[in-house]
């Protein structure tokens, strides 16, 4: 994790299943709780961290269960355990009070699982271009099978492995440059990171399975959506000017919160925080700061 400057890395076990992260800031700041997506690492956030640490937050960054320096256990990828894991986290540094949580892509979906599972411990919420289980978006995009054709490709059993065994990087290298703005946003070092963490045992399959969990996150999430009614806490919703979701996002968050900012970051695709990384961290800042006067 050298590229996240100023960072400090850590790894607790959360019931038998390493979880590595790494923290920045003072700990009496505000917590962002920053959750990458898929198929990134912690390092996606390293160009936020500055900007971020500037204005005045802690920052805690995990590797998600299969990614970087985290276990690869063959299961628990529902987006709900993932959250479990993340409260473990927060656990392990004694962070009691609400937080921010900020999830991208995969992330923006285990962001949602957490503020559904553990509200009193979400201050507010922020989803990065993503689309949410059980949402009319998400149920629309997963028909289109020329734009998500990965949703498709990542959940059937054993092929994606066989094909991209040994072919990582040019896998790798395509999903990066097919969602980019700016293809050149991820850099060398970072790219080559990301393969050879990607390209280890286990590496690929617990990506997938990411992907092979959405049946259950559906589920989960309607019945939670039944039960608990729509999320009462500050949702911000942010998609790339460039992207596919900038006029749809928002909408879609409607439907499961009540109380919903957008936001629209310009020069950037998917890839958010690496494609303009300052734009992200002022929209987040500006997010957390005014939820925290109005709670004053």
């Amino acid at each position: 994790m050298s590229q996240l400057a100023s960072t400090r890395s850590s790894a607790i076990d959360v019931d038998g299943v390493r979880i590595h992260f790494c923290t920045a800031g003072n700990d009496d700041s505000p917590v962002l709780l920053l959750i990458h997506g898929y198929p990134e690492m912690a390092i996606a956030w390293r160009k936020t961290v500055a900007p971020l640490l500037a204005a005045g937050f802690r920052l805690v960054m995990p590797d998600l269960r299969g990614a970087g320096g985290s276990a690869r256990p063959q299961g628990g990828y529902d987006k709900r355990t993932l959250a479990a894991d993340l409260a473990g986290v927060l656990d392990s540094l004694g962070i009691e009070t609400p937080v921010t949580v900020v999830g991208h892509d995969i992330g923006a979906m285990v962001a949602y699982a957490f503020a559904r599972r553990f509200p009193e411990r979400t201050a507010r919420l922020a989803i990065l271009d993503s689309v949410i289980p059980g949402t009319r978006m998400f149920d629309e995009a997963s028909r289109d099978g020329t734009k998500v054709w990965h949703f498709h490709f990542h959940q059937a059993p054993d092929l994606p492995e066989a094909l991209t065994q040994g072919r990582e990087a040019l896998y790798l290298e395509r999903y990066y440059h097919d969602m980019a703005f700016d293809a050149a946003a991820i850099d060398h070092d970072t790219f080559q990171t990301y393969v050879r963490h990607f390209a280890q045992p286990g590496g690929m399959r617990a990506g997938f399975e990411l992907y092979r969990s959405f049946a259950q996150d559906i589920a989960d999430n309607r019945r939670l959506q039944a039960e608990q009614g729509p999320l009462t806490m500050p949702v911000l919703a942010l998609a790339g000017a460039g992207g596919r979701y900038a006029d749809r996002i928002g909408p879609m968050m409607e439907e499961v919160a009540t109380n919903v900012s957008v936001g629209v970051i310009p020069g950037a695709g998917h890839w958010l925080a690496e494609e303009n990384p300052y734009a992200v961290a002022e929209a987040l800042t500006e997010f957390a700061n005014a939820t925290q006067e109005k709670t004053k």
